[in-house]
């Protein structure tokens, strides 16, 4: 199991949050200089009026899942059943993602921030499932529909794994030249148990050749992946 690991005396506080060198603002991360320009086109207001559209049919349709799901991870686990978390998105502006917990509450509270991988303790039971059919991500339909994602792209990311891939990778931040999505190039065609690497390559190859067509074609190949489980963690 891969744990990220950072200079503490760089980024902490009295309250144990992260904040640059002692300064009560944000940590100013080096990723964020080095996302590259922005895509831009007349494809991405079409790519907007169909997530639009799609997406609130998928919100309305999904809520039966989410009532029941929310019902059983209340009876299964502690802690809440909604789980949001601080993601990185287009540009590197922050957002926070909404899931259906799956994992542990405080799962990360001995570790810290820890890549996922397949077989991870941190996840329950129900959690398991969850991943395995994509139920937890259902929630992320509200972000599509406020405009912090999309239903096809790059899946984001939290910062301080994005600045940690980003000491390796060079690559890395552009893929935040594009809103992300809930599903993407990199999970139809890596899964979730995939090397940050390899994320990386997917995703810029996907902003490359972007298209409404191949939009179309990741949301078929993602019911693929739903019915047969593949790249579950």
């Amino acid at each position: 199991m891969r744990q990220v690991e950072f200079n503490k005396s760089d980024f902490s506080d009295v309250n144990g949050k992260l904040v640059k060198n002692g300064a009560s603002s944000k940590p100013q991360y080096v990723f964020t200089s080095k996302i590259g320009k922005p895509v831009t086109g007349p494809e991405l207001i079409i790519k907007r009026i169909f997530d639009l559209f799609v997406g609130l049919l998928g919100t309305i349709l999904s809520i039966p899942f989410i009532v029941v799901f929310v019902l059983i991870i209340k009876a299964t686990s502690d802690g809440p059943a909604f789980y949001k978390q601080e993601r990185v998105g287009l540009m590197g502006k922050s957002f926070m993602v909404i899931k259906l917990r799956s994992m542990y509450q405080d799962a990360e509270a001995k570790t810290g921030a820890v890549w996922a991988q397949k077989n991870d303790s941190r996840i329950t039971p129900v959690g398991r499932f969850m991943r395995k059919t994509r139920i937890d991500e259902l929630p992320q339909l509200w972000n599509v529909l406020k405009g912090d994602m999309s239903l096809v792209g790059p899946r984001p990311e939290r910062p301080i794994l994005t600045e940690e891939f980003t000491k390796e990778f060079n690559d890395f931040p552009k893929r935040l030249r594009i809103i992300p999505g809930i599903t993407g190039y990199a999970q139809i065609n890596g899964g979730y148990d995939i090397t940050p690497d390899k994320k990386c390559q997917l995703d810029n190859y996907y902003i490359e050749h972007y298209s409404l067509w191949f939009d179309i074609k990741m949301l078929c190949g993602t019911v693929r992946v739903v019915c047969t489980g593949d790249g579950a963690r």
